[in-house]
């Protein structure tokens, strides 16, 4: 069976959210699914502060070394300042070994990202977690337009064809749409699938 790791980082559980309904997904499209969670690194003064989200149901990852166990990993991260946050960042900073071996090329990759406005950043979130990725070796699927609920101006919504997203707003008050939890499913399903395909 093909294995998925669903790896987010999330401050307000938007991103959480968006990483259950990716897990689902994936699990659909026929995956064994690891939803894991990287680190905070903020101060704690600066995490009671904000008052982020600390509880969660998912476990830390292990460490880098737990990445080669998948055939397909996604990773999900609100924006900051339109890139990828410092906790999400100093995980990926540390697969040095990882990207000397080549242990992950050929596996599939992904991103879904969050913020807080329509223009806050989604793609380039996006993108600065795609370019880890494909510096990996690693070959990339978005949310392709064959989910035709991202088009559209009837409503305020998040999805890209570079990946699933939600908008939260800037006091974190919106919570992911249908439309946005349905597009973080399908992305997780293509990918799953995607990595099935090469698998075999």
């Amino acid at each position: 069976m093909t294995k998925v790791l669903v790896l987010y980082y999330s401050s307000y559980g938007h991103i959480e959210q968006m990483a259950d309904a990716v897990a689902e997904g994936a699990r659909a499209g026929g995956a064994e699914v690891d939803i894991r969670r990287v680190a905070e690194t903020a101060p704690q003064s600066v995490v009671e502060a904000a008052h982020f989200k600390t509880d969660t149901k998912h476990a830390e990852i292990e460490g880098p070394d737990a990445l080669v166990n998948y055939d397909a990993i996604i990773v999900g991260a609100p924006t900051r300042f339109g890139r990828m946050p410092a906790q999400m960042a100093q995980f990926w900073d540390t697969t040095g070994a990882q990207w000397f071996s080549g242990a992950l090329v050929g596996k599939v990759g992904g991103a879904f990202t969050a913020t807080a406005s329509q223009h806050g950043g989604q793609e380039t979130t996006l993108f600065s977690i795609i370019t880890n990725l494909l510096h990996h070796g690693m070959t990339i699927v978005g949310l392709d337009y064959g989910f035709q609920a991202q088009m559209g101006v009837d409503a305020v919504k998040g999805g890209t064809p570079y990946g699933a997203s939600t908008i939260a707003d800037g006091d974190g008050s919106r919570q992911p749409s249908k439309d946005e939890l349905d597009g973080a499913r399908y992305q997780g399903k293509r990918i799953a699938e995607t990595a099935a395909k090469l698998a075999a």
